[in-house]
């Protein structure tokens, strides 16, 4: 039987090694956490606490610990490890060849796409690019938030763990498929700046980024009357005929939630934050607001 050292980071990678550990223990060497300030929950507490629970050595990424096993799995990992490319397993959230690189799940929904799934790989040179060892997909409708999204597309991080877990638990060495170059699509990494409403987008996908956007991440943005906002809920409602469309501003507040312009359609805010405070902005009483 293989040794196997996880490198686990987020609610995903908690889950896996939750899924998995019943069945397949003694593959678990060790699990090296990784932590994320940006979340609203980075599960490493959680992980520890499992690890702990079920007699399994863990050690924090900060700690550089040293890997002795057969294999790596990294699941919801961003730094780079240092072990041989051909014994690294990685968990995308994609459908690989699609989306390698950052947040594809994140930039599947703000897309529309109706499947969402799961590739596990081994590593490579290039990001994402490695022979692929399994894939499950699963699909879904809209709206649908991020927090929903993986909710859902734990059942394929189960269903591809417990493939590549069972072929490891053999002895054998693990193989993968190619990938096909000439499809490969790519999603950039997200920062601040990534977080703010273009108002001049369609009303429909700018609910889709608010809906990505959500817990456990900071939420879309906009400065509304100058100032920084977050937008936790909103709803693409019937368009009209405007003679001068300006998209951002606000076309008639319903029941104190401001329904405003967009380049296609108008969007109905049914949850407003302030940025610096998390106090709500809602009821907007100032008819003349620019959101921006």
């Amino acid at each position: 039987m293989n040794t196997l050292t996880l490198f686990l980071m987020t609610e995903k990678g908690y889950r896996l090694l939750a899924d998995t550990v019943d069945t397949f223990r003694d593959l678990l060497a060790k699990v090296i956490v990784g932590r994320d300030s940006a979340l609203d929950d980075d599960y490493a507490a959680q992980t520890i606490a499992l690890c702990e629970q079920r007699g399994i050595a863990w050690a924090e990424r900060t700690q550089h610990p040293a890997i002795n096993t057969d294999y790596a799995m990294a699941v919801g990992w961003r730094w780079m490890i240092d072990f041989p490319e051909d014994r690294l397993i990685v968990f995308h959230d994609s459908l690989l060849p699609h989306y390698r690189g950052f947040n594809p799940l994140v930039s599947g929904l703000i897309n529309g796409d109706t499947q969402i799934g799961v590739t596990a790989l081994l590593g490579s040179a290039q990001y994402d690019a490695g022979p692929i060892l399994a894939q499950a997909s699963i699909e879904i409708a809209y709206p649908c938030t991020i927090a929903r999204a993986i909710d859902e597309i734990a059942a394929c991080y189960r269903a591809t763990a417990l493939d590549v877990f069972a072929r490891l638990a053999s002895g054998t060495a693990l193989t993968g498929m190619p990938q096909d170059e000439a499809a490969a699509t790519y999603s950039l990494w997200r920062d601040e700046a990534d977080y703010r409403i273009d108002w001049n987008d369609s009303a429909p996908r700018i609910a889709r980024i608010v809906d990505a956007l959500g817990s456990p991440y900071a939420g879309a943005s906009t400065l509304v009357n100058g100032a920084l906002a977050r937008i936790g809920h909103a709803v693409a409602v019937a368009d009209v005929v405007i003679e001068n469309r300006a998209p951002g501003k606000v076309i008639r507040i319903d029941d104190g939630l401001p329904v405003v312009v967009c380049g296609s359609g108008l969007l109905r805010i049914v949850e407003l934050t302030d940025a610096a405070t998390a106090v709500s902005l809602l009821p907007l009483t100032r008819f003349r607001s620019r959101f921006s």
